[in-house]
């Protein structure tokens, strides 16, 4: 799924600037491509390629911003029928999420479902990194 939001992001960086960096903070804009696509009055069958790589595309922040790995779930688990996707992202605490549902329910149920508000109040994520500049940290002053 990595590689898939990454080809994306490509394909997507080709049509326009648009700042898809993988940081929490483009998840703001993801949401803002979703109200696009719900603007043009799309039904969600005619978006299904567009919702995957946006879906993609969130899992991945959660993979390079939370600590995430992608997981393959198998026929037969249960999350793979909850979820109606073949793959979900598990965190740090082991908690398994759904980036590819809830970019679904984002365009379906529109701004109550935030994929940015859903970024930040996520269980389970790994606290960010505290950034170390010159001096900080390393017993210079």
């Amino acid at each position: 799924m990595g590689r898939h939001a990454s080809e994306f992001v490509e394909g997507v960086a080709a049509r326009g600037r648009l700042p898809l960096d993988y940081s929490a903070g483009s998840l703001r804009l993801v949401d803002r491509l979703i109200d696009g696509l719900r603007r043009g009055g799309a039904a969600r069958e005619e978006v299904t390629g567009p919702l995957t790589g946006l879906g993609a595309y969130v899992g991945e922040v959660l993979v390079r911003q939370a600590g995430a790995v992608w997981v393959d779930l198998p026929p037969g688990h249960p999350l793979r029928s909850l979820f109606a996707h073949p793959v979900g992202v598990r965190m740090p605490d082991g908690r398994v999420w759904n980036p590819l549902g809830r970019t679904v329910n984002r365009f379906e149920r529109g701004p109550a479902e935030s994929l940015q508000t859903f970024f930040l109040t996520l269980h389970g994520r790994r606290p960010p990194r505290a950034r170390r500049g010159p001096g900080r940290g390393s017993g210079r002053p």
